[in-house]
């Protein structure tokens, strides 16, 4: 069976600060460049068989595939799809406030001047759906961010609302996916 896996970029200053990142392009700290250099030498010392690595074009997640693909050598391309989603009004204001947790069940609300979820569901499933579809068997490493990871996990496995809204991973953990 073929493997997808899916990767979060390395911390952030905002992820220290609690603060939501979303389309701003924020840049990793030292701690963020460590954690993306271990996940290289681990996936270097394992046995992915990963093809080629696509990327976010934010720099946090960029950079986070960039060391990935110096401990590895496997190739990298940026995936325009694989931005995170634009919070619009809520871009670095508090990851837990409360109205950002409500404004965020709200699957068609584009948060004045960002993204729906249903807009960002429709560009990662279409990216999914290509790769799933390729006629040529590739395993691929996307290096994207934690709203992206949310979308992927329901892309594979069936969530609830309240799932989907809790749904997320630490910074450069690796999540693996059967096609």
């Amino acid at each position: 069976m073929r493997k997808l896996y899916f990767t979060r970029h390395g911390q952030t200053v905002w992820n220290v600060e609690n603060k939501i990142c979303g389309a701003t392009d924020i840049a990793l700290t030292q701690l963020g460049h460590q954690q993306a250099k271990e996940l290289g030498r681990m996936i270097a010392a394992g046995d992915y068989g990963i093809d080629e690595i696509l990327y976010s074009p934010l720099m946090r997640a960029a950079e986070t595939a960039r060391h990935i693909h110096e401990e590895t050598g496997i190739p990298m391309r940026r995936e325009m799809r694989l931005r995170e989603q634009n919070f619009g009004k809520w871009e670095s204001t508090p990851r837990d406030g409360a109205e950002f947790r409500e404004a965020k069940a709200q699957f068609a609300n584009r948060y004045e001047g960002g993204e729906s979820m249903m807009q960002l569901a429709q560009r990662i499933y279409n990216l999914l759906d290509d790769i799933r579809w390729e006629p040529e068997e590739r395993t691929y490493l996307l290096v994207a961010h934690n709203g992206i990871a949310r979308i992927v996990q329901s892309y594979f496995q069936d969530m609830t609302n309240e799932e989907f809204a809790a749904f997320g991973i630490g910074n450069c953990q690796i999540l693996e996916y059967e096609l």
